[in-house]
């Protein structure tokens, strides 16, 4: 059977299912229906969702970095992560906590840790749902564990990531945060609430509340997906609440691409130009504001 045509309504409908509130069953019935066929939604599903063994693109084992998991104190409890760090960095280096999407620490992000790392950076990937016992292999469970997570105990266990990660040998005690999907929200909430967060960088992630952005002492780097209309909703209006507050921030949106356009291992969404541009961005302003 050829690859089936993947189209925009079939990408929104697993957008419905993974962020909102279509369950598994329902988004089927739809794919099916979109695809014509259950066989042919069945081709689709795996080319919509993650595929965690196109998750590595720096190995494990890389002999560049020094990567091990870790255990921190959090607000109310012990945190999971996973630091890496340059292993011939020959001066200290800034750090920054990668946060991970609604499947929690899983390879994908365990993956751009290690990318962040050889760009000169130790990275922290924390693992928000340790509350919960930590990430799971299955996805779906994941998803469903976010729903069980207290969102003012999760901001307080990012505070407690970002001090634990000045803290850490060989780091220069300034600290971002990169945050994709879930975790992008979850870097605009962190902005309002820790004037020791010196960067933070949003992939398409829910903007604060209007009344929380004067709060913000970090300078930002956020980006959207021009397809996204779910979260670029509420663009225009953070935009005119960080320059009516004299916000050091940029903003971003890449026409014709869909939401979770750098995540590699989801082939329908992923989009190279994009990811690639947005990358040395990132890259570029992690570099002058955590120096």
């Amino acid at each position: 059977m050829e690859r089936p045509n993947i189209t925009q309504a079939m990408i929104n409908a697993y957008d419905e299912y993974t962020h909102l509130t279509l369950d598994r069953r329902a988004f089927m019935d739809k794919l099916t229906k979109l695809a014509g066929s259950a066989a042919s939604a069945a081709i689709i599903v795996p080319l919509l969702a993650a595929n965690k063994a196109a998750a590595e693109m720096v190995a494990s084992d890389d002999s560049r970095l020094t990567a091990e998991d870790v255990t921190f104190p959090g607000s109310n409890g012990e945190m999971k992560g996973y630091l890496v760090r340059p292993k011939d960095a020959s001066a200290p280096l800034g750090g920054v906590i990668v946060i991970h999407e609604n499947r929690g620490l899983n390879p994908h992000i365990r993956d751009v840790a290690r990318r962040m790392a050889l760009e000169g950076f130790v990275a922290l990937a924390v693992d928000f749902l340790s509350p919960e016992g930590g990430t799971p292999e299955n996805e779906d469970q994941a998803r469903e564990m976010f729903s069980k997570l207290d969102p003012a105990t999760t901001i307080a266990n990012a505070e407690a990531s970002v001090l634990y990660l000045s803290r850490v040998p060989g780091t220069n005690g300034n600290v971002g945060a990169i945050g994709f999907c879930w975790g992008g929200g979850l870097v605009n909430s962190l902005a309002t609430k820790s004037p020791e967060l010196k960067a933070g960088v949003a992939y398409y992630g829910m903007q604060p509340p209007a009344d929380a952005v004067p709060n913000i002492k970090a300078a930002l780097l956020l980006h959207y997906a021009g397809l996204d209309d779910r979260i670029n909703a509420g663009v225009d209006a953070y935009r005119k609440e960080l320059q009516a507050n004299n916000k050091n921030f940029e903003i971003f949106i890449y026409d014709g691409v869909n939401h979770a356009f750098n995540n590699d291992t989801s082939a329908a969404r992923y989009n190279k130009a994009a990811a690639d541009l947005a990358w040395q961005r990132t890259v570029d302003f992690l570099k002058k504001n955590l120096a």
